[in-house]
């Protein structure tokens, strides 16, 4: 009877064993379970180019070096901009030069021989007019005919005007050129110097600089090979603007307005870290469009977040994922 009971008594026990585990179980099954969301960590990208085309003379990094700001990290040969230089410059001497010249005036030997021709033709309007004179005296003694005076009248006045015009030449080399012939030779010079700026605001791109401190993350072109204007040729990676870029449902949206701080975890450095949420965005519809029971729900959107560390991270590498769980 005593043996009987103890089978009874294990068998409840039992029982109530199997009754606990199926209980906790079936809770664990259909409990909520936390929502675990995956980002990566993105940092600000900068390219190193130049606007000026040509083939690379030096690469002075490699994948992976510390760099500082305004440090050299390659250079382009470029003939072609050392030889349009050289035209700019060969320009501008020959534009200066013609400025110079019209703003110094006539040569003195130009000068001195429009000043002798006018006394020349001075002297030749004064005798001119002498033997006008005599010619009319001896006309009205009846001496001379009326077409020796009209001869000598018309030699006067032929006199006369060349005197002006010599006069007129005179002045001319006195004062050089024009106003605005100098000013168009003064704005010729200066176009010829703004074409050596141009140039030579391109042979400065001969040398490309870092912009910023940062890690070297790519390398597109080496030593030999030609790059185009502009092409990203190193890329520099500054991880002290490093981020959190993170796809929510629209659920969860109110849980990452701009301001909010959450914490995450980060399986690469075993830390947790907080981050500060400092802009959300709708993503495109080709990777957002979530269907719902068509019974009580709605298509549900989802969104990206950047989220900002709140203090300086060691170790930190961009790609890195961030784990962030939501309760």
């Amino acid at each position: 009877m005593k043996k009987r009971k103890i089978q009874v008594v294990f068998i409840g026990f039992f029982g109530l064993c199997i009754l606990v585990w199926l209980g906790i179980t079936f809770y664990i099954a259909y409990s909520p379970k936390p929502q675990v969301l995956q980002g990566q960590i993105d940092a600000r990208e900068y390219s190193v180019s130049s606007k000026l085309a040509g083939r690379i003379d030096q690469i002075f990094v490699k994948k992976g070096d510390k760099v500082k700001k305004g440090e050299l990290i390659y250079t382009i040969k470029s003939p072609e901009v050392e030889a349009k230089l050289a035209q700019a410059k060969a320009g501008y001497e020959a534009a200066k030069a013609i400025s110079d010249e019209t703003h110094q005036g006539a040569r003195v030997e130009t000068i001195v021989s429009a000043r002798d021709l006018w006394q020349s033709a001075k002297a030749m309007a004064d005798l001119a007019q002498k033997t006008y004179k005599r010619i009319q005296g001896l006309y009205d003694g009846g001496v001379a005919s009326l077409q020796k005076r009209d001869e000598a009248y018309a030699a006067y006045q032929s006199a006369k005007y060349n005197e002006n015009t010599a006069y007129q030449q005179y002045k001319l080399a006195l004062d050089g050129a024009s106003r605005q012939t100098k000013k168009a030779a003064l704005e010729k010079e200066k176009a010829a110097k703004g074409q050596v700026n141009e140039v030579e605001a391109y042979v400065k791109d001969f040398e490309a600089y870092s912009p910023i401190d940062g890690e070297i993350s790519n390398i597109l072109l080496y030593s030999g090979e030609l790059s185009p204007s502009g092409f990203p040729v190193v890329l520099v990676t500054d991880m002290k603007d490093a981020w959190l870029r993170l796809s929510i449902p629209e659920s969860y949206l109110k849980d990452f307005e701009v301001g909010k701080v959450f914490e995450a975890y980060i399986p690469a450095l075993e830390k947790n870290v907080e981050f500060k949420v400092t802009y959300a965005s709708i993503m495109g519809d080709f990777a957002t469009w979530k269907s719902t029971s068509s019974n009580n729900g709605y298509d549900m959107k989802s969104f990206e977040i950047e989220a900002k560390p709140m203090s300086q991270i060691s170790g930190m590498r961009v790609g890195m994922s961030v784990l962030v769980t939501l309760r």
